[in-house]
């Protein structure tokens, strides 16, 4: 016969139930009645042991924290990892020079989403992006490392209903992603509650300031409650960005990884063929023949020029996507994700719709027009041989742009030697064309494996008929075999729920609360699309 040990005590943040050794912790507020579930059985912790990743020990993280990183594949830190994680959990100021790869969001989200408290209401970190795609980005890799601990981590930016990014941001959010311009919106809305914030990331500072953000990150700088920790990353560290941490930052640690102040990443071999105008398209199309790579980013200097670039090779049926910053939110969305998950080779991108996006293993950088500015260069050519591989970078160079390519190397301490290209043989032809015509596998994307096992499900009833959280999981923690341990992240919209189902239990879940009432008469429940 089974003993059932329950104790119930009123803690300042609710009420505390204990059962099996397992915990819910109950807070009420305006949207009805929060729950946390932790375990804390010995079982539990010796699982969530057999996959700690050995780098990451040293910093003491929480269980959740470190099982989300093991199944992310985060199993040694990187160099700016090591430098930041230590920095921001002992709560100090950071300004760090880091370029996009380097495992910079993850440096500062992984101590980010360790010091958060899940009972509190109110957003307790804002992280500030220059473009609508880092805020995504960023937002969905904070979301993986802090998913065991049942973190929201919503998204906020411009070409995108505000209504419902406000309802989103008004239920219970812990770190809150966003663009300057639509923080600055909310905040002036009064939808999104500053007296919260401990944590503030200027993220990508260098752009956002080139981008003219600087009086929107200054205006909510001065709104933030005093005392809190502010953490500032940047590719450069240019005369606005030093002025924006004289003024703001002065006590701050500065860091600057070794391998971060090379401006060449030495496994990336590059080229520079001459052209002219007339002829640069063939060559464009003949460097692709020789190159043949599975992934690809070409560079324009300016929108006009992608478009034409892309009606180019769609015509001649080499099939690509295009990200400009005039292009419709949706479609720079969707544009990054197909490119993300293989569902096209190359991807034409003006430097600003593109910067600080991460993308696995690109094979090929093509300076389709060579950049005006000596950063942009390194910037463009960071973006392939990351991670310890190989990776090439070719620019195509007219004769109006020799003035920048010296400026180029100056700046790299180098010299960049101008050749032809050579011609494609038939084999090479008949390679790159075969290519062309094959199915692409999907890519394996992050958080694949943390997913694994998580079934999220939809629930007919919301804001509208008073759902609350406690009534779903009292529901499902009566069905046999469930516990709150198999419960992950509740979301409650106006007409519908969304309940993660942990463990690999959401197929069983699922079919019980077919006939098990959940406030008081049957639902609707099905998997949910994502």
């Amino acid at each position: 016969m089974a003993c059932f040990l329950i104790l119930l005590y009123w803690e300042e943040s609710g009420i505390r139930v204990s059962y099996y050794g397992r915990n819910l912790i109950m807070s009420e507020n305006k949207n009805g009645l929060e729950i946390e579930m932790t375990c804390n059985n010995e079982e539990t912790a010796s699982n969530t042991d057999q996959v700690s990743p050995n780098g990451f020990l040293p910093y003491a993280l929480s269980q959740e924290i470190v099982r989300a990183l093991e199944l992310l594949g985060y199993h040694e830190p990187t160099e700016i990892q090591q430098e930041v994680i230590p920095m921001v959990l002992e709560g100090k100021n950071v300004v760090a020079r880091s370029r996009t790869g380097t495992g910079k969001t993850a440096a500062f989200g992984i101590p980010l989403c360790e010091k958060i408290v899940w009972e509190e209401n109110l957003p307790q970190a804002l992280v500030l992006e220059p473009s609508r795609e880092l805020a995504v980005q960023v937002s969905s890799e904070l979301f993986h490392i802090g998913r065991g601990k049942r973190l929201k981590v919503p998204a906020v930016f411009g070409g995108f209903p505000i209504d419902k990014q406000i309802r989103t941001i008004k239920q219970k959010s812990h770190i809150v992603v966003g663009t300057p311009g639509r923080v600055m919106d909310l905040i002036q809305r009064d939808c999104l509650k500053l007296t919260g914030i401990r944590y503030l990331v200027i993220d990508e500072a260098d752009l956002m300031l080139d981008m003219g953000f600087l009086d929107e990150v200054k205006q909510i700088m001065a709104l933030l409650p005093k005392g809190g920790t502010v953490l500032l990353f940047s590719a450069t560290l240019d005369e606005k960005v030093r002025l924006l941490v004289e003024e703001y930052m002065a006590d701050a640690v500065m860091i600057a990884p070794e391998a971060d102040t090379e401006e060449e990443e030495p496994a990336i071999s590059q080229a520079v063929y001459r052209t002219d105008q007339e002829e640069k398209y063939d060559l464009l199309k003949r460097v692709l023949i020789l190159e043949n790579p599975e992934s690809c980013m070409i560079f324009c200097g300016t929108r006009e020029m992608v478009n034409v670039l892309l009606q180019k090779l769609k015509r001649d049926r080499i099939f690509c996507g295009m990200i400009h910053g005039e292009m419709e939110q949706r479609e720079r969305l969707k544009t990054v994700d197909a490119f993300r998950r293989g569902g096209f080779r190359y991807l034409i991108a003006t430097d600003v719709a593109a910067r600080g996006i991460d993308f696995d293993k690109i094979d090929l950088v093509v300076n389709y027009d060579f950049p005006g500015g000596r950063e942009t260069y390194v910037h463009r050519i960071g973006r392939t041989g990351r991670n310890g591989e190989k990776g090439r970078a070719v620019s195509l160079l007219c004769e109006n742009e020799e003035r920048m390519l010296h400026m180029v190397e100056a700046y790299m301490g180098r010299e960049l030697p101008v050749t032809s290209c050579p011609e494609p043989d038939e084999e090479m032809t008949k390679a790159f064309w075969a290519r062309q015509r094959e199915r692409r596998a999907p890519k394996a994307q992050k958080g694949a494996a943390l997913n694994a096992g998580i079934t999220r499900l939809s629930i007919g009833g919301g804001r509208k008929s008073k759902m609350r959280a406690v009534d779903i999981v009292g529901t499902i923690c009566n069905i046999d075999g469930i516990g709150a341990e198999d419960i992950g992240i509740i979301d409650i919209r106006e007409s519908l729920t969304y309940v993660e189902i942990l463990n690999g239990k959401g197929q069983e879940v699922l079919e019980k609360l077919q006939e098990k009432p959940i406030k008081g008469r049957l639902r609707k429940v099905r998997i949910a699309r994502r």
